[in-house]
């Protein structure tokens, strides 16, 4: 097939319920002629929802090893100890986070009411001091923003109840990744701070001093900076971002999983990573950790989905 034919279609594959969303290059070309139905790794690729509409746009990671944790030296003794990952199994991760418009799908189908919404509201960063305000919610965040923007101020356990209906309405299974698979997918074959080197430099990323004009102020639009070798964009600040593994304050292999059920009043937190626009460039590195208890809301906090293979 000739290359030029292959950049005018749009190939759909996957069972019928996936559209590729970036041009195969000649590369690829390998898996149409062997009549293989498996969306190539580095592909962008949406899912058809229930209604005909498509999911977040997702891109398909390796399996590979990285050395997970403090391998520059310049972290906190949580990024403790040093080890060895295996990813055994590829895994999809959204190619950014999730956006307001996406999340308020959810929200519309559902009629589904986040914790900030039936609890205690938002916890509110300005950029000097956090305060918890009552009417705050993914609506109102403290800032302007757009359908394009990544949805923040919810809770961990608002971004399961979303993964759960996007699982149902795609037939596929969506959730958060563990933070080691975050981790593995930020630095993209990397051992830098970040995964285009070990200096933060201007405008490679939103956070306080990372030279952005939306630095320490607010959100950016999704995709506004450079995507990782992974095709992943604005996995290092924005928003932390939610995982499914339970914070502990060293190494001991909950990175290489997921919680299954969290009680409303537990103590156990959950790991964030990534740092967010109001972080400082040490806390956007990619090994750096967080936590946050699985209840609370804040308009640092957002998330990016994983689909299981």
């Amino acid at each position: 097939m000739k290359t030029e034919k292959l950049k005018e279609e749009v190939k759909i594959i996957e069972k019928q319920r996936s559209i590729v969303v970036e041009e195969i290059s000649p590369s690829k070309e390998k898996d149409k002629k062997n009549g293989s139905n498996e969306i190539s790794d580095g592909i962008v690729f949406q899912d058809n929802l229930n209604n005909g509409e498509l999911g977040p746009e997702m891109v398909w990671i390796p399996s590979g090893k990285f050395r997970m944790g403090d391998i520059q030296g310049a972290g906190d003794k949580d990024e403790f100890p040093i080890h060895n990952i295996t990813i055994k199994k590829r895994f999809a991760m959204g190619r950014y986070e999730v956006t307001k418009q996406e999340f308020e799908k959810f929200i519309l189908a559902k009629k589904y009411k986040t914790d900030a919404e039936k609890n205690e509201g938002c916890h509110i960063w300005d950029g000097k001091s956090r305060k918890t305000k009552e009417d705050s919610n993914w609506r109102d965040v403290g800032f302007s923003q757009t359908d394009n923007s990544p949805v923040t101020c919810i809770s961990w356990n608002d971004a399961i109840a979303y993964t759960k209906w996007l699982s149902k309405q795609t037939g596929e299974k969506y959730r958060l990744p563990t933070e080691a698979e975050w981790e593995y997918a930020a630095r993209a074959k990397t051992k830098t701070k970040y995964w285009w080197g070990n200096e933060i430099d201007k405008n490679n990323a939103n956070c306080n001093e990372c030279g952005s004009k939306w630095g320490g102020k607010k959100t950016a639009p999704v995709g506004s900076f450079a995507c990782n070798e992974f095709k992943l964009c604005d996995v290092i600040g924005n928003l932390w971002e939610l995982t499914c593994s339970q914070y502990t304050d060293k190494y001991t292999g909950n990175e290489k999983q997921c919680l299954k059920k969290i009680h409303h009043n537990s103590s156990k937190e959950i790991i964030l990573r990534g740092g967010s626009w109001g972080s400082k460039p040490e806390f956007v590195r990619s090994a750096n950790r967080n936590s946050y208890k699985p209840n609370v809301s804040s308009n640092t906090t957002g998330f990016r989905l994983v689909r299981e293979n």
